[in-house]
């Protein structure tokens, strides 16, 4: 299964759809769907390292505009659409709690969970829905996400030739640590403001 979807994901890369596919995962992935785009990203830019640097802008600006999507899901749908994802990822309880560290922490609170595993969806969401300052998130979330994509794309530029090896001889493990990742920033996400 798993070496099918890797064929299909480096192949992919070298399709007319490829930044395509990524700019639509990272949009979504910012405002609503449960998979980051890392898992498309590593292995396009392995597989076309000189193309890096352009797939990591490209999942930046598709995540900040997901991410303005996010936003407005907070700030008009929040009583429908809103609720049922923060209450998804187990945010429901804890509005109380988040509204304060917003208010003290707001700025910080974006770029440290724009860099973790936590779901990028929960911060824009509840940034919409306590009408944070709107220009200032999208310039932290440009900052956070940019540093997120491009320091993996630095990465996997310069290691590019190594790591295809180790993703052609174990893209189970990959996936199977990128899985971890997702399940561990919803663990966290429920447990934490």
């Amino acid at each position: 299964m798993f070496k099918g979807l890797y064929r299909w994901t480096m192949s992919l890369a070298e399709s007319r759809r490829a930044e395509w596919a990524l700019a639509a995962i990272a949009f979504a992935e910012s405002s609503f769907f449960p998979i980051p785009p890392d898992v498309i990203l590593a292995p396009m830019s392995v597989a076309k390292p000189s193309k890096a640097w352009r797939y990591a802008a490209i999942c930046s600006v598709a995540s900040v505009l997901g991410g303005v999507l996010g936003y407005a899901i907070g700030a008009l749908l929040y009583d429908t659409v809103g609720m049922w994802l923060i209450n998804l990822y187990g945010y429901g309880p804890k509005m109380d709690a988040v509204r304060e560290a917003y208010a003290k922490w707001g700025a910080l609170l974006i770029l440290v969970k724009g860099l973790t595993p936590i779901p990028f969806k929960l911060v824009t969401i509840v940034s919409g829905l306590l009408a944070y300052n709107f220009p200032l998130f999208v310039l932290l979330s440009l900052i956070t996400r940019g540093a997120r994509f491009f320091l993996l794309a630095g990465l996997l530029n310069r290691f590019g030739d190594p790591i295809r090896e180790l993703l052609d001889r174990h893209f189970a493990v990959f996936m199977g640590i990128i899985l971890f990742f997702i399940v561990f920033g919803f663990w966290i996400a429920a447990r934490l403001v």
